[in-house]
This record gives structure tokens, sequence and C-alpha cells, in this order.
């Protein structure tokens, strides 16, 4: 029987590419973002990969309503949920003083109440089950700080605290796991998707990972669950810096981000970008870049 698996964030990127995987192990899947036209092309891409079968659903993870619906749809049409993926984000460069507080909050609402949502519905399924993984993808930047990123570092800080309680909290059934994944630079829009208040467009940091090398890692913890994995060689190195060398790090963090993150060679005038709605134009599984394997 082929497992029934639900992705957040389809439409593109890391989420994107882990459907296609998971497409390929011939998995039911639910494909879960706020735009319908980018999910229709991801589901044709499933299709044609080998997908058992593929539901499409628009919704958007701060309507937890929306995700119960799906949830229960879901249960209903495959008698049950082995496996989500939360991969869901949209981040907005700048300055603290300088990102507008509706943009800043709804960055951090994403990660944040985004995942509680998805785990309060998700969870008390699982319970049902007695069996069911939630993966969540995180992020190197739940580890460390940048200048210029402060609403995305603040999301994704406190959804890997999020994600501590959930495991926590799931310790009492056994077949329940709570996996986070944690990519640094991953060659997929949400660079040039992101808001901005900088003058510029941001880019991936070197070393720079394409999403199938996430995605198989995300799969992965199927096998081998884990609290934390990060994906990438050079994120245990910079954590480690940022921990044992905090004034070398701040001093450093700020010049290298300049060079390294930011794509000189894409100005625009403050935005929003995809923050408050999806753009379907800019949703696909690679950006412009390009990743390591």
């Amino acid at each position: 029987m082929p497992q029934t698996v639900l992705i957040t964030g389809a439409s593109s990127g890391i989420g994107r590419a882990t459907a296609r995987l998971f497409a390929r192990r011939g998995a039911s899947l639910v494909l879960l973002a706020r735009g319908r036209e980018a999910l229709e092309e991801t589901a044709a891409e499933v299709r044609a990969e080998g997908a058992a079968d593929v539901v499409v659903c628009p919704a958007d993870v701060l309507d937890e309503d929306a995700l119960r619906d799906v949830v229960e749809g879901t249960v209903v049409r495959s008698g049950r949920l082995d496996v989500v993926v939360h991969a869901a984000q949209v981040v907005a460069y700048g300055r603290i003083e300088d990102v507008p507080k509706a943009v800043y909050e709804r960055v951090v609402d994403t990660a944040l109440h985004g995942t509680a949502n998805l785990a309060r519905v998700v969870l008390p399924q699982f319970r049902r089950q007695g069996a069911g993984h939630l993966v969540v993808v995180s992020s190197l930047l739940a580890s460390v700080t940048t200048p210029l990123m402060g609403s995305y570092i603040t999301a994704k800080w406190g959804q890997l605290g999020l994600i501590r309680v959930l495991q926590q909290e799931t310790r009492d059934v056994a077949g329940i796991h709570v996996s986070a994944v944690a990519p640094g630079g991953v060659n997929t829009p949400i660079y040039s998707q992101a808001g901005s208040y900088i003058g510029l467009k941001g880019r991936p940091p070197i070393p720079v990972y394409s999403p199938e090398r996430v995605a198989r890692s995300v799969v992965a913890r199927l096998d081998r669950p884990r609290r934390l994995i990060q994906s990438g060689f050079a994120n245990p190195a910079v954590i480690l810096g940022f921990r044992l060398f905090p004034a070398v790090y701040d001093a450093l963090v700020g010049p290298l981000l300049r060079v390294f993150a930011l794509a000189d060679d894409h100005r625009t005038e403050p935005t929003e970008g995809n923050v408050f709605e999806s753009r379907p134009a800019g949703n696909a599984e690679k950006g412009r870049w390009r990743g390591i394997p």
C-alpha cells in the first residue's frame, strides 16, 4: 500500500523537489501551497514521476481550519496519513527597523504559527493511528544569526524551539516521529521571491546546494528519524564559529553576507515580494544559481 504524504510549500523549491522524490517511491501525494496554478504544475510533474495519486489543495498554513479540512479529507480518501513534510516559508530582507511591521509578523507567523497549526491538526491523527512522521524543513539560520534577515531568523529560531517541544510531547507514542532538516544555501526561488527593504534581492550563500539534495535528506528521515540534522557540510563549522567565537563571528558576518548572500545584479525598490500572497510566475523547483547535487 503506498504511503500517503502531505507536503506544504509544494509549489516551489524544496517542497516541490521533495514531492518529486516521494512520487518516484510511488507515494500518494497531497500537495498544499497558497496558489493553485503552481501546485497544478507540481502535480503534473509528480504524476509523470510515478505518484500513485495526487491531490492539489490550495491553502495557507496560517489557516488552521483549511489545514484541518485537508487532513480530514486525506484520511477519508486514503484511510490514513503517514508522512507530513512542512516546507512552507517566506522571507523578507531588511533591518528590523526598516521592515514594515505587517511584513515582519507575516514572516514569523508563517514559520512559527504555521508549524503550530499544522501540528495541531496532524498529531491527533498520528495518535489515532499510533504512527506518523512530521518532517519540518528548518534552516542553518535557526542556529546562527545575520544582519538584514531578522524576521526570518526570529521565525526559524522560534520554529526550532517549537519542534523540540513537539518532539518532547510525542515521546509517549513510539510510532510518532518529529524530525527537522536544516539546509544552508539552496538553489530555490525563495531569494528572488522574497520581500526586500535593502534595495537588493538576496541569493543563496555559498556553498549552494540543489533542492534535490535537501529533499533526499528529508526522505531519509523516514528511515532514520532525527531531532535535527544539518543538510550542508559547512553548517557545523558556521554554528561552531557562532558559538565559540561570537566577537569574531559578529565582525565578519555582515561583510560576508553582503558579498556572498546579496545579488548586486538584482536591485529592487522596496517590495513585500510573495510574503502575503503567492506569485505563481516566480515559483519553480530551482532558482537561477547552480547547486551542488
